[in-house]
């Protein structure tokens, strides 16, 4: 009985120490859900205005979204007295054992944001990149996809082609040809230039 009349007390102990650090937690983590929602509506309408691919705007909001609901966790947590070093080291060892064995994957990634950001091409663009030529099907966060005259499908690495030298023959619409003609010994040229539409 003694045991069960100490409870009370011992609640409303805990509850005078811990309630207002858990009562101030608790309205952090509620602003700053809000203000994280705030952010990622934001950046969305940002990268819309600056015509950014689709894909990429979800990407990226959905990105930003969970680093900053990272950080209001881990906030949260130090402020209810947890302690959290370890756990953060945990999470930057994994963090860099995963960056270390996908080295080629992140630089794939890393390529497919840097073009759809700068767009140095566009689908439906005649590009020549990595020894490759076609027409550009297709853009994603890791590959792009070409279509050469041949009728192949051409797969390339978004790292490698960030990497390397594009060629975009479709940038300004028209393509300069020179054609070197044959004319025969005591041909009037002038006659010829006035047949020949194209000088």
């Amino acid at each position: 009985m003694e045991k069960l009349s100490k409870i009370p007390d011992h609640f409303q102990n805990w509850l005078i120490t811990f309630g207002p650090k858990l009562a101030s937690a608790l309205l952090v983590f509620i602003i700053g859900l809000l203000v994280i929602n705030w952010v990622a509506k934001l950046i969305s309408k940002s990268l819309s205005r600056n015509n950014i691919d689709a894909s990429l705007q979800i990407l990226l909001s959905s990105m930003i979204g969970v680093g900053l609901k990272v950080l209001l966790l881990i906030t949260v947590a130090g402020m209810l007295g947890i302690q959290i070093t370890s756990f953060v080291a945990v999470v930057g060892a994994l963090g860099l054992a995963v960056g270390l064995t996908s080295q080629g994957s992140l630089a794939n990634f890393a390529g497919g944001v840097l073009i759809l950001v700068f767009k140095p091409f566009n689908a439906g663009d005649l590009i020549e990149s990595g020894g490759q030529t076609g027409v550009v099907q297709e853009i994603q966060i890791f590959n792009t996809i070409l279509l050469t005259p041949e009728n192949k499908t051409v797969i390339l690495a978004n790292g490698a082609v960030s990497n390397n030298t594009i060629i975009n023959y479709s940038k300004h619409g028209n393509l300069r040809v020179d054609l070197t003609m044959a004319i025969a010994p005591g041909t009037n040229i002038e006659k010829r230039q006035k047949k020949w539409p194209c000088k």
